[in-house]
């Protein structure tokens, strides 16, 4: 595989071992795994090592070996699940016009989308029924992905006076950067529903995520106190995985033979 499609599935795999492994370390589900406050899972702590474990198994396989097709898959099927059974009822049933709120909804959707897209860098599943069944979710990782960013970006606009107190200190211009992020995140999410220059989308994406991943989101993880239950660090992963998938995303719109060659 090309350098830059080894690098995009080591961040993705990294970003999910990553949250995985924060469940051994803080009570309860993470945030964007499931809803559910620290303090209601005293009795389900089987269930978080669990699915800490196999994010962490997952994760790691998809970042070191070749041919995770089969894994990557049930880690979609599996993230798409915390979704529709975890989040979708919380947040229709909770303020859901308020859009602000969709967040860990959002991301745990894009996160699925990811694995569905590297999923389709390798060759057709000729196994399992069930697997080959689920082959055809994979096309739509994409969009799942697409939709975080055009709600994020549209957030970065309704949330405007929240979201500029995010950017560092010693950068000027904090409304311009709010804005300018927003107006890419949008533009960015359309290019990937409409399949517009993928590989030059993909990477400028990539790379501003990477940007944001070393210049916010770490810091911001470093200095974080203790209340904050980790949840800075679930960020850091959650950014380096959307890097990886920005990277992924141009590939998987190739056929096969083409993915082999590139």
């Amino acid at each position: 595989m090309q350098p830059l499609k080894l690098i995009g599935k080591f961040f993705y795999g990294l970003g999910i071992a990553g949250i995985g492994s924060l469940q051994f370390i803080y009570p309860g589900f993470r945030p964007v795994l499931l809803p559910v406050p620290p303090e209601a899972t005293q009795n389900l702590n089987f269930l978080v090592y669990l699915s800490g474990a196999v994010l962490v198994f997952a994760g790691l396989l998809i970042a070191f070996t070749q041919k995770v097709k089969t894994i990557s898959l049930l880690l979609g099927l599996l993230l798409l699940l915390f979704f529709v059974a975890g989040h979708l009822p919380n947040r229709l049933a909770n303020n859901p016009g308020i859009l602000g709120a969709w967040t860990d909804a959002l991301k745990i959707l894009a996160l699925s989308g990811g694995a569905f897209i590297v999923s389709k860098l390798y060759p057709d599943n000729k196994g399992n029924g069930f697997v080959r069944t689920l082959e055809k979710l994979a096309p739509y990782g994409k969009y799942f992905f697409a939709t975080m960013l055009i709600i994020f970006g549209i957030d970065h606009f309704l949330y405007a006076d929240f979201v500029k107190t995010i950017v560092p200190t010693w950068i000027p211009g904090h409304l311009f950067w709010t804005y300018f992020a927003g107006a890419a995140l949008i533009a960015s999410g359309l290019a990937i529903v409409l399949n517009f220059k993928p590989r030059v989308i993909g990477l400028l994406l990539g790379t501003m995520l990477f940007i944001w991943l070393i210049i916010l989101h770490i810091p911001r993880a470093m200095v974080a106190p203790i209340t904050d239950n980790g949840n800075e660090w679930t960020s850091v992963f959650q950014c380096l995985a959307f890097s990886g998938m920005s990277i992924l995303y141009p590939y998987s719109q190739l056929k096969q033979s083409q993915v082999d060659d590139v």
